[in-house]
């Protein structure tokens, strides 16, 4: 099971950092994503984390603005978002794959077998 949190209300340029938390004994195993639904608009991928940490991509529109990590020994991973856009508004969800390796749809919510609830991250002045 994950929980997402940390969203909120923030002015453009400012920065959040959400936190997934997962239940169970194995997070380690898993590969972690962050999605991003804005309204009216299809979820889409953001970036995503291999099970050591050593490995991660991002998509290009947040690709030096945002930065995926994990600690395993915490059971939560983390995406902290600085110099935030109008346009990164939307509700972000995580999700964890059971394989130590990202694989080549790891932007596609169907490779994904576990979902946590979304955080609301509004940028607005």
């Amino acid at each position: 099971q994950l929980q997402a949190s940390g969203g909120g209300l923030v002015q453009p340029g400012g920065s959040l950092r959400l936190s997934c938390a997962a239940s169970g004994s194995t997070f380690s195993n898993y590969v972690v994503g962050w999605f991003r639904q804005a309204p009216g608009k299809e979820r889409e991928f953001v970036a995503v984390i291999k099970w050591s940490g050593d490995s991660f991509y991002y998509a290009d529109g947040v690709k030096g603005r945002f930065t995926i990590s994990r600690d395993n020994a915490e059971k939560t991973a983390y995406l902290q978002m600085n110099s935030l856009k109008p346009e990164d508004t939307a509700v972000y969800y995580c999700a964890a794959r059971n394989t130590h390796f990202i694989g080549p749809l790891y932007g596609t919510d169907t490779y994904y077998d576990y979902w946590g609830q979304g955080t609301q991250v509004t940028v607005s002045s």
